[in-house]
C-alpha cells in the first residue's frame, strides 16, 4: 500500500509504500519525548516530494540516525540511517501519515535506553 505524510505546514511531504501492520513504540529520551510511533522500511520505498535541503537534521548519541524535521513548523516526520546489516533504511513517523488508523496498529515497545 501507498501512504502520503507530511510534516504539520506540509513544507515536508514524502509518499512511503509497504504493508504497515505494527509500529516501534521505542522509549529512548528521543523518542518518548516526542511520542514517535516508528515504522521502519527499506529506504527505497520512501519517495520524498521535498529536496533534502529544505529538511532540517537532527542527531544524537552515536549520530548514526538523522532525524528529518521541518525547519518552520518542527514536526519530524521521519528519519534515515542503515539497519544493523548496513542496508538504507527509512523510520516514518506513522503520527505523520495520512489516514492511519493508529488504535488498529501493533505497538512493538523496544527498549532504546539500553542501547
Amino acid at each position: 500500500m501507498r501512504y502520503h505524510g507530511s510534516c504539520h505546514c506540509g513544507r515536508i511531504a514524502f509518499d512511503v509504500e509497504g504493508d504497515l501492520d505494527k509500529a516501534i513504540e521505542c522509549n529512548c529520551s528521543h523518542c518518548s519525548r516526542k511520542g514517535y510511533l516508528l515504522w521502519f522500511v527499506p529506504r527505497g520505498q520512501l519517495t520524498l516530494a521535498t529536496p533534502e535541503q529544505d529538511m532540517a537534521t537532527y542527531t544524537f548519541n552515536k549520530h548514526v540516525i538523522q532525524h528529518r524535521f521541518c525547519p518552520t513548523c518542527g514536526c519530524a516526520p521521519f528519519g534515515l540511517g542503515q539497519a544493523p546489516d548496513g542496508q538504507a533504511m527509512a523510520a516514518i513517523n506513522v503520527r505523520c501519515l495520512e489516514g492511519v488508523a493508529l488504535d488498529g496498529l501493533e505497538r512493538v515497545a523496544v527498549d532504546g535506553r539500553s542501547y
